[in-house]
């Protein structure tokens, strides 16, 4: 039997049903979870319905990090939803102001060797330490917190081998986009990511957090360092040594894929729009002018990031042309910051300093100007997601954008001169008071929980009728994320408690009078194209729809998350046989299904159009998601199998 590889060893160790072949469904044993406000409040009032009286994971964390801008009183109302719910249900609560989630989560609370999923697809950022950690929809995670176990399909392993040395100026920032510029968004779907070879001993547990971050934009199920000496010092520099589990691939372990990249060879390189893996190089881009850069976001908020673009910037001023952001990712970071001077150094350059939260990687505030042109140390540059539609958003490293924040330009760093030389402490601050503690367990029956009238109940699904005959509402083309689907933004994330006013919003980037036809509908279905789905892990891309009356989803391919959390709103998922089908297909056609319970253990199901063509659909769904979309979704599966 050959040697296993480091997610290998976490499944083993974790595995409740299923066998570990490539596709099959697996069963996992879920240690930590975590939520963040734009989809812990469903995923909380998922967690209700399920009825438990408090949570049975080693640790739960409900943060709140993306609705802080608060227009109205219903973001505050969330806020306070959450924290009731958490102190009554046995969760730690992150108050506003104490930072984004995942790098709160690297700092205080990641375990090498431990399973963690969270309602972010950006989870995986915890496999920097050497978590087998993944992003779910909030109902997979309200069940996990029960007890429940978590499924998906055993995922293949691939290899990434660093060697070499990076050069000044180039960063995690590079790795993780040259990886996009080789494997595509869709080249990672179905795998685990592992990172390996020589090169890694030179990245700290932030550089490789932001790597494991940017996996997600891959379509991997997760991405994973091992846990070494240089994750022994990062938890000892939090106070948090005893946590430390060495991890490590067995020398013969097998991958399905391996990929070698020179360090010695990246240069600075950034995402261009609309997607992160359309990739050049900074060189190249020096004509672009831009109006808008902002630094931070879970992908690049690290001290160290931070430190070096203060480093950068100290003592010089920003373009005039440019308004810059700087958003610390946690109350450590920005406290650091100004106990070292650091922070008066980016205010003295002209940035403006935002608070510790995801604020414009989710349009969250700090849109850029109508056709505006935005470098972002973000992960994803969608079309809209900034908040301006017409917006063009470039993807780089912190250096990219320090030095693009001074010329007015996208700017190769390189041309700065020397790379500035930055200090990182031997021990961080620690103060965990922005974490609030739940109730006690004889305490926490009587308590109440705070619900505010944007507060709707959890959208509940119909058991799936053997005949269907539904007309395409919509069809859309090739990688649509779930920004297409249920967009984000201030205008938007308000309402991500209240599935009816949110539904309004839905699809509103391809076609903003999708929702009126849906509802004149009544059922119908949406045709896609390959890789539908990609992006966040927002469930409300599946629970909008469902409350339009869309009951099946037609499409070339779907990413992971998507495709589940269809299957928990008892949304019929399906595939083309044959591709070409897509093009058959015109919205407005009326597609009829018929023996659905019959042909689902098939994995093939046959549509007739009205004009009497057979159209061959296929997706193999194991037994219990044909249990689940029978009964109209995992919460009425759930309810149904705890009878």
């Amino acid at each position: 039997m050959s040697g296993q590889t480091i997610a290998q060893k976490i499944i083993a160790a974790h595995l409740l049903s299923g066998d570990m072949t490539p596709g099959a469904e697996i069963g996992l044993r879920i240690d930590q979870t975590l939520t963040q406000d734009a989809t812990g409040t469903m995923a909380y009032l998922a967690l209700e319905n399920i009825g438990i009286p408090r949570v049975k994971t080693e640790k739960s964390l409900a943060y709140i990090d993306h609705n802080t801008l608060q227009c109205g009183f219903e973001n505050a109302d969330d806020h306070r939803y959450i924290q009731s719910v958490a102190r009554k249900y046995g969760v730690y609560y992150s108050r506003p102001g104490n930072g984004i989630c995942h790098q709160v989560h690297l700092e205080r609370f990641g375990k090498p060797g431990k399973t963690l999923i969270g309602s972010d697809s950006h989870t995986p950022t915890a496999g920097a330490l050497g978590m087998l950690a993944m992003g779910a929809g909030g109902m997979d995670v309200a069940v996990a917190m029960g007890g429940g176990t978590y499924y998906i399909p055993m995922p293949k392993m691939y290899k990434v081998n660093l060697t070499g040395q990076l050069q000044p100026w180039v960063t995690a920032k590079d790795i993780s986009i040259e990886i996009l510029r080789i494997l595509t968004v869709k080249g990672g779907v179905g795998a685990v990511i592992e990172w390996g070879g020589e090169g890694i001993a030179q990245l700290t547990v932030p550089q490789r957090a932001t790597i494991t971050n940017m996996g997600a934009e891959l379509g991997a199920t997760t991405s994973i360092f091992p846990s070494d000496e240089v994750t022994r010092a990062f938890l000892k520099a939090q106070g948090r040594e005893q946590d430390f589990v060495p991890l490590a691939s067995d020398p013969d372990a097998q991958y399905d894929k391996v990929i070698d990249i020179d360090l010695n060879a990246l240069e600075p390189v950034l995402s261009c729009p609309h997607s992160p893996d359309n990739v050049k190089k900074a060189q190249d881009l020096g004509g672009v002018a831009v109006s808008q850069v902002c630094i931070g976001s879970c992908t690049n908020s690290s001290l160290r990031d931070m430190l070096r673009v203060a480093a950068i910037l100290k003592g010089r001023k920003i373009a005039d042309t440019v308004s810059l952001s700087i958003s610390p990712g946690s109350r450590q970071v920005l406290s650091m910051l100004a106990d070292c001077g650091a922070l008066a150094d980016l205010i003295a350059a002209g940035a403006r300093i935002l608070e510790c939260a995801c604020g414009p990687c989710i349009g969250m505030g700090f849109s850029p100007a109508s056709a505006g042109v935005s470098v972002r140390t973000f992960n994803r540059n969608f079309e809209g997601r900034s908040g301006t539609r017409d917006a063009n958003v470039y993807l780089a490293s912190p250096e990219v954008a320090a030095a693009t924040a001074l010329t007015g330009r996208i700017t190769d760093p390189r041309t700065l001169g020397a790379y500035p030389e930055i200090t990182m402490p031997d021990h961080f601050l620690v103060d965990d008071g922005g974490v609030i503690p739940p109730a006690e367990p004889e305490d926490a029956l009587a308590l109440a929980v705070d619900r505010g009238p944007n507060i709707k109940p959890f959208p509940k699904g119909e058991p799936l009728p053997d005949s269907m005959t539904l007309p395409i509402s919509l069809k859309v083309g090739d990688n649509i994320t779930t920004d297409h689907i249920m967009p984000a933004g201030a205008k938007v994330l308000p309402f991500r408690s209240n599935i009816p006013k949110m539904a309004e919003f839905c699809f509103g980037v391809c076609d903003d009078t999708f929702p009126a036809r849906a509802i004149a509908m009544g059922r119908s279905c949406v045709v896609g194209g390959a890789n539908y789905g990609q992006g966040s892990s927002r469930e409300h891309a599946a629970l909008a729809p469902l409350h339009l009356g869309v009951r099946a989803v037609i499409t070339k391919s779907f990413a992971r998350i998507h495709v589940a959390n269809l299957i928990n709103a008892g949304i019929l998922p399906l595939t083309f046989e044959n591709p070409a089908d897509y093009d058959v297909l015109q919205q407005g056609d009326t597609l009829t299904l018929q023996n659905i319970h019959a042909q689902l253990p098939t994995g093939r199901l046959t549509a007739v159009t009205g004009s009497g063509k057979a159209v061959a659909l296929t997706y193999p769904l194991t037994e219990r998601q044909i249990a689940i979309l029978k009964a109209g979704g995992l919460l009425n599966y759930t309810k149904e199998a705890s009878k």
